[in-house]
């Protein structure tokens, strides 16, 4: 299979899941068919759409209306079939495919337009990560940056790596790899065993 078209299928499979997670959210928070539907839209297109407008580009959505159909279905998906998805342990692995991919699409398209090494970075974990803190936001639920769960810090490893990469001077398939690859094996990891940063002794 083709990079690209690998890449490709990747991030819908993230935009479906990511969906089906804010969708999930809002199931549990006892809200309608809108409600739930609203509520997937954001982490499937929040981080994306975030750092679009930071990076003063065209929003990604506006032209590729595929993300919204799958965010959309994500959120009807959610709301039929909320109790065989939540059983469904496979889902965080889907997950950390989605994390992994944005993670990587968002770097690299703040390397493609010329920023610096931190602005990568930062976008990289920005795509990744900022639809889901706002969907925790929006449904009362405490939010992914605040629990010892590694998953933010499996998106800054992985745009860490890439832009450590492509500032030395590697390809861009190779740098999109490599990132796909740390973010995911991390947040792997996480998933295996109960991985957390270290906290404060009190």
């Amino acid at each position: 299979m083709p990079f690209d078209l690998f890449l490709e299928i990747a991030d819908r499979i993230g935009v479906f899941v990511f969906a089906l997670s804010g969708g999930i959210a809002a199931v549990r928070r006892d809200m309608d068919l809108f409600g739930v539907i609203v509520l997937s839209f954001l982490p499937a297109v929040g981080g994306g759409t975030l750092r679009d407008l930071i990076l003063d580009v065209p929003v990604f959505w506006l032209e590729d209306n595929l993300s919204l159909l799958l965010a959309g279905l994500g959120g009807i998906t959610a709301f039929f079939l909320h109790k065989s998805i939540e059983d469904f342990k496979p889902l965080r692995w889907a997950d950390a495919v989605g994390l992994a991919v944005f993670a990587a699409t968002g770097a690299a398209k703040a390397a493609e337009l010329g920023h610096s090494f931190a602005i990568v970075i930062v976008m990289g974990v920005m795509t990744a990560t900022v639809g889901g803190i706002v969907r925790d936001i929006v449904a009362g639920r405490e939010n992914l940056l605040m629990k010892e769960d590694i998953y933010a810090t499996a998106a800054l490893l992985g745009s860490t790596v890439f832009a450590a990469l492509y500032f030395t001077g590697f390809n861009d398939r190779i740098c999109l790899i490599a990132c796909i690859v740390s973010a995911f094996a991390l947040r792997g990891c996480a998933i295996i065993f109960p991985l957390s940063l270290p906290k404060p002794r009190r």
